[in-house]
Parts: C-alpha cells; structure tokens; sequence
C-alpha cells in the first residue's frame, strides 16, 4: 500500500482527530502548492494579496461583512509550517485525551465554535479600543490557534488533574499547561501578535465554559452539532457494513445493574487516569474504556 492509499485509508477509517488534521494538513500544502507555482511564473506578490483576502478573517468590519466565509477558513489556514506543526501536535496530543472523556462530535464542534470565539474576540478588540485603531485595516487573523485552545481549556477544565508527562519538565497537570497557556497569551499581547493572542483568549474562554458545563450535566454546544452536524460529514465515519442483530431478553432490574457496573468500572478508570495519566492503565483497562466509550 502506497503512501496515498494509506491517506485515503486513514481519512476512510480515521476518527475526527485524524481527519481534522488531515484536512489542516491538505488545506496547507494546496495553497501552499498554488503559492510555489505563483512564484515561479511571477505571481507571488498577487497570489498572497489573493489568498489573504479570500482565506483570512480581516478586522475591517467593512471587508469582514463582504467575506462571511472568513470566519471558518482562517481557522483552517496557517501562516507558515512552524504554525501548522506547533497547532496539529496541540490538537492530536490533548485531542487524544479529550476522546477519552468526551465523544468526536463534541470535538469537532468544541473545534468550530472555539474558532468563531476566537474570531469574535479578535473582531471586539479590534474595533473597540483605541490601541488598535492603526492596526484594524489591513491586520488579518490566520491559524487554528484559537480551535486548537478551545480543545486544550475544554479537557483541561473536565479532567484538570489528568498528569501528562512532558519532555525535560515530567509530569505535569493538565490545569497547569492550561493556566501556562492563557498567562503567556495574556502578557504577550503587548509585544506581537496581539490579534493572534486575543484569538487564543477567545477559544480558551470558550472551552472553558463548555467544561464548566460538562462537569454540570449540560453541553452548551449541542445545539450546533444538532444543526450542523446531523447529516454524514467529512467528521462522521461512514460503514457501508449494517450489523442486524437482536438482544437477548433480559429484565429491567438485570440491565440496570449491569449498566451500573459498567459505570463503576469507568469511574474507576477514570480516576486512575486522574491521579497517574492515561499510560499507567493496563492495556485490559484502555481496551475496556475505549469499547465503553466508542460513540460519535
């Protein structure tokens, strides 16, 4: 099998983190494609001006409304390849640990809203405070930065004790990396990059209230993925194998209780992973909890 075919292999059989990447990563080398090709005949200049109008969310309010589709393609571009490398090895790291917890349709829309956070807040600073009036024409937001801290704060806030073991560092809590994140976006707004920094504030804001709500017993984005996310998607696997089968018949009270032992085990587990990280599970108990909680 070649290279391609394992492409299309993943992207068939692939979960949402895998195809989420993937789509980054494709959207990257297009137009990162087209760009090599305007250089070479000539055209760089005007295939920058091109894409950046087309494919960047500008914080003109006045270009903005005439490029609506902004608004979800920045989140999908990226500037250059230390900024899709630093975003795609965020998101498949705590996108791991968050399908342990949470299912793929909460990931992909935790994705998008925590970029349209991200954007909105990017938007309201821009065109709001004075220190930004130089800036407002001609400043663009590009990366998934924003969608990528949405996921970070969203896992971070449902399981801020889980341990994740850094290079140099050691094992560190989730709520850690978190608070790290959020202070260094804070302080660097003052020096470079304020819009991109903002951005991140906005999809850490939003992540963090859809854990709050998580750990309430709500899911604050179920509405989106209602409406956005019921019919089969790039997000959604697809199985042309239908299974028909019938259960055997068993009483309310047995079924109660076995699903009530099944619950304990998880809890178990989950506490485990809490107190010592995901790898000091046996490969019984990651088995155990990846069947329990295989749902889309």
């Amino acid at each position: 099998m070649g290279i391609i075919d394992d492409i299309k292999y993943n992207i068939r059989i692939g979960n949402t983190l895998l195809r989420l990447i993937y789509l980054n990563v494709g959207v990257f080398l297009a137009v990162n494609i087209i760009s090599l090709l305007a250089t070479l005949f000539g055209f760089k200049e005007s295939w920058y001006t091109l894409s950046t109008h087309l494919l960047y969310m500008p914080s003109n309010l006045n270009e903005l409304i005439t490029h609506l589709w902004t608004i979800l393609t920045y989140m999908f571009m990226h500037a250059d390849i230390w900024h899709i490398l630093f975003n795609m090895l965020w998101l498949y790291w705590l996108g791991q640990i968050f399908l342990i917890y949470l299912n793929s349709r909460q990931l992909i829309t935790v994705y998008l809203m925590g970029g349209f956070a991200g954007g909105g807040l990017y938007l309201l600073i821009y065109n709001i405070f004075p220190s930004f009036e130089l800036f407002r024409y001609g400043s663009y937001l590009v990366g998934a930065s924003a969608s990528v801290m949405a996921v970070v704060f969203a896992i971070a806030t449902v399981a801020p004790e889980y341990v994740v073991h850094l290079f140099v560092i050691g094992p560190v809590r989730l709520k850690y990396i978190a608070l790290a994140t959020l202070i260094i976006d804070l302080i660097s707004i003052q020096y470079s990059n304020a819009g991109g920094h903002i951005a991140h504030l906005g999809g850490a804001l939003l992540g963090y209230v859809f854990g709050l709500r998580i750990r309430k017993g709500s899911d604050i984005t179920a509405w989106f993925s209602n409406i956005f996310l019921k019919k089969p998607s790039l997000f959604r696997r697809k199985s042309k194998m239908k299974i028909m089968y019938r259960r055997p018949p068993v009483n309310d009270l047995d079924y109660n209780q076995e699903k009530a032992e099944i619950q304990k085990e998880i809890d178990r587990i989950l506490d485990k992973i809490a107190q010592h990280g995901y790898d000091s599970l046996t490969r019984k108990e990651k088995e155990f909890l990846f069947k329990a909680g295989r749902h889309e």
